[in-house]
């Protein structure tokens, strides 16, 4: 995915788009890729696949969510800062913390912040399961079955928030057995199914509620 054409899927997602948010997004590429080549973050490093895999994956979580009527978000196993920092560019609006149990790559994310100058974000070296606090959106990308997220995550909804988890194909997870344990404790409010463009591949948003 080129910058024109995410450019365009972007405002197809009613994400607000200016220069300033694309030219900060460009420099976290820069560092991104930078800060690889000391710790290990993403095996993901050419332009337009980071573009894509990364930065527009983090961006289709408004297709679950207006994240622009949303003060606090919480990202759980942040990792390089997907989809956190890229959500922060784009809706400055958020406050925002980014949980992850490496100490390493919460010093690598705090000189990110840092060096893209953004504010009302923090990362916090702590098990998202030991973590302490109430967000209106609680979000996890690629980091465990939906099942087991679970006890990671909902703690931190508030009682008027949603869990979302991004995931891939969610019908090899989500099956009838776990769907049904799942809704004894919690609500799933919807999901959204949608495939990635240029690769096609599956992609599922899976809403979830405390009961």
């Amino acid at each position: 995915m080129n910058k024109e054409e995410f450019i365009k899927a972007v405002k197809q997602l009613n994400v607000d788009l200016t220069e300033e948010k694309l030219e900060k997004l460009n420099k976290f590429y820069n560092l991104l890729i930078e800060w690889n080549k000391k710790i290990n973050l993403t095996r993901i490093e050419e332009e337009e696949e980071v573009y894509l895999k990364h930065f527009y994956d983090s961006l289709t979580i408004a297709k679950a969510v207006d994240l622009s009527e949303i003060k606090t978000l919480c990202d759980i196993g942040t990792g390089a800062g997907f989809p956190g920092i890229v959500l922060k560019i784009f809706y400055p609006n958020l406050k925002i913390t980014l949980i992850d149990s490496l100490k390493k790559r919460v010093n690598y994310l705090n000189e990110i912040i840092k060096d893209l100058g953004i504010d009302n974000i923090e990362a916090i070296h702590v098990r998202g399961e030991d973590y302490k606090g109430q967000y209106d959106v609680v979000t996890s990308r690629a980091v465990a079955n939906i099942k087991k997220l679970l006890g990671y995550t909902m703690h931190l909804v508030s009682p008027t928030g949603i869990f979302i988890a991004m995931k891939g194909d969610i019908e090899k997870e989500l099956t009838p057995d776990v769907k049904k344990k799942i809704e004894k404790k919690y609500k799933i409010e919807k999901i959204e199914k949608f495939l990635l463009p240029k690769e096609n591949s599956n992609r599922s948003l899976v809403v979830i509620k405390n009961k």
